[in-house]
């Protein structure tokens, strides 16, 4: 169901795409726009690895510096069917994990100080397997694609607004132009709800990796409140990538329409139904 509902917002962007570059009037800008994000988040895929860890001074560490938790990652990759990551640790005191790289071979999981001291055993490993579930899933693939067809619905929106026009009616004007400011939301919408559905599939995935759902439910809820309790220093560009929303903290009714995250309730009921 979440891969049938990712491939269905996915088609979404693609056709919001396309109608944008029916507004502009043309295809020649639409095509350059559309190569250009291409372009720019292809160098985003290629180099976003090095650049969050960087940004968040995550240090890799060898068994002989963290031997309990390479260990935990080795074994949990081993039930997954996947090379072993690079392991980080991020010196934060805000509760949270996120899993970067291209794609399995070139991996990596980062880890908080204040996860690793902060959850048990058991609810350390329900992360560690939600994380490796987003590399088995290649999520940060899909999330690469649903950013390059944003961005590129962004940047034409701005094109048209600024060089758009042409022979057009009145009516068929004004359309244009509210196409061109609404496009650019709807965008964004679309891909927070992606980002929403591959979080859904990497709990599933995760508590079938490491066995026990009800360890990785717990260990959201310890997490929910440990993020809105202690600040991170970072970008919220970022966000999406953590097992929790590290700086929106609990957000509820129209707010989670924004939200790169669903709602930890709602995870959790999800983990809690599992039965396996």
């Amino acid at each position: 169901m979440n891969g049938m509902r990712t491939a269905a917002l996915m088609a979404a962007l693609i056709m919001l795409f396309a109608l944008l570059g029916q507004a502009l009037g043309g295809e020649q800008g639409m095509i350059i726009a559309f190569l250009f994000a291409v372009m720019l988040n292809f160098g985003s895929y290629w180099f976003s690895a090095s650049i969050v860890l960087k940004m968040y001074r995550a240090k890799e560490v060898s068994h002989a510096e963290a031997p309990e938790l390479v260990e935990m990652v080795d074994r949990l990759r081993q039930k997954a069917g996947l090379p072993m990551p690079r392991v980080y640790v991020i010196p934060s005191d805000q509760p949270n994990a996120f899993a970067t790289g291209r794609n399995p071979a070139n991996s990596a999981v980062a880890v908080t100080n204040g996860i690793v001291r902060l959850l048990t055993k058991e609810e350390l490993e329900g992360v560690i397997a939600h994380e490796l579930a987003h590399i088995q899933n290649r999520d940060i693939l899909t999330g690469s694609i649903a950013a390059t067809i944003a961005a590129a619905i962004t940047m034409l929106a701005r094109f048209a607004l600024f060089f758009g026009g042409g022979d057009r009616d009145r009516g068929s004007a004004f359309s244009a132009i509210l196409m061109m400011i609404l496009a650019p939301l709807a965008a964004m919408l679309i891909q927070m709800a992606i980002s929403r559905s591959r979080e859904f599939a990497a709990d599933r995935d995760g508590a079938l990796i490491c066995g026990n759902p009800r360890a990785l439910a717990s260990a959201l809820q310890r997490l929910q409140s440990g993020s809105e309790r202690i600040a991170m220093a970072g970008s919220p560009a970022t966000a999406h990538m953590f097992i929790v929303n590290p700086f929106a903290g609990s957000m509820r009714g129209i707010q989670n329409l924004f939200s790169t995250h669903p709602s930890t309730e709602k995870r959790v009921q999800r983990l809690m139904d599992m039965r396996l």
